[in-house]
């Protein structure tokens, strides 16, 4: 739970700074992986990073437990990876923005199958074209973001969405397949939701 790490008094942050240490230096003699400073790594995480497809996570970030990550993947500063969400880089990679929130469940695989009907599926060939998302993105818990995605800056990526086309900055996307149901600027403030995106209706800013 990085939460409560990051909330410890000065008074246990002594004992769990050099416990973190410990995990992340194990972890980082064991695969290609490099963890910024103040970052946190749970050591029931599943991360492999191996070489030419390595794992850079960024300063202050927060890798829950049970979490799985195969690079080449990219973490910008503060990010935050939840319990049980799987990444996948692919061959092209995975790259995250500043201050993103991976939500709990969330599968985001930046490679594919392909689907050609005279061969096992098992022998057809993967492709990668590699996902990028951007800086203060929400996505929430059990979506899926598939391979050749693009997710705008301060999007939102609603609970179980599945996300097969680029997302524009301050959108907010749900369903499966995923489509714009409203705009973060259109919420009045901090903890509320304007009725059009409660009522999931969709309006382009500048609209009605």
């Amino acid at each position: 739970m990085p939460w409560l790490y990051f909330a410890l008094k000065p008074r246990h942050r002594e004992w769990a700074e050099a416990w973190q240490r410990e995990v992340q230096e194990r972890l980082q003699a064991l695969e290609t992986i490099r963890i910024g400073p103040g970052a946190f790594v749970a050591p029931e995480a599943r991360l492999f990073g191996e070489p030419g497809r390595g794992i850079e996570i960024g300063e202050g970030c927060a890798i829950s437990a049970e979490v799985f990550m195969h690079g080449p993947i990219t973490l910008g500063k503060r990010v935050s990876v939840n319990a049980r969400a799987s990444l996948d880089g692919g061959a092209k990679g995975l790259v995250v923005g500043d201050d993103t929130r991976i939500a709990t469940g969330a599968t985001l695989y930046a490679f594919d199958h392909g689907l050609a009907p005279d061969r096992l599926i098992h022998r057809q060939p993967v492709r990668s074209h590699g996902i990028v998302i951007g800086s203060d993105v929400w996505i929430g818990a059990n979506a899926g973001i598939t391979d050749g995605v693009r997710i705008g800056d301060h999007a939102v990526v609603g609970m179980g969405a599945v996300v097969t086309h680029d997302v524009p900055e301050w959108a907010i996307v749900a369903g499966a397949p995923a489509t714009v149901i409203g705009d973060r600027r259109d919420i009045p403030e901090a903890g509320g939701a304007s009725p059009k995106v409660k009522n999931g209706l969709t309006r382009r800013r500048g609209e009605g």
